[in-house]
């Protein structure tokens, strides 16, 4: 299966790439697979969306499918199937703060 992903402006600038992301994926697509395939296939991303350490999303990033924030699902929750099948990009926005 392959997941449409979109990325924060200055993500793609450092991966490289213009639009969304496609990433190739086996069952089961869970947040954690498709972080881990993207990057396996950016690693320049590595530690970006996620903490090297504790491998969890960063605070100043979320994550949403289907239009709802899935930032706090477990990582092993599967993707929603619009997601699984492409009708809709998983998308990785990045938190607006200030006053």
């Amino acid at each position: 299966m392959t997941i449409r992903v979109e990325i924060p402006h200055h993500l793609r600038t450092l991966a490289r790439v213009d639009g969304e992301l496609r990433i190739d994926l086996e069952a089961p697509a869970t947040q954690r697979t498709l972080l881990d395939a993207i990057e396996r296939r950016y690693p320049v991303l590595q530690g970006t969306i996620r903490d090297h350490e504790t491998r969890r999303r960063r605070a100043y990033l979320r994550f949403f499918a289907c239009e709802q924030d899935v930032s706090h699902e477990p990582a092993d929750a599967p993707l929603p199937e619009a997601v699984q099948t492409g009708r809709e990009p998983f998308l990785i926005i990045g938190a607006m703060s200030g006053g």
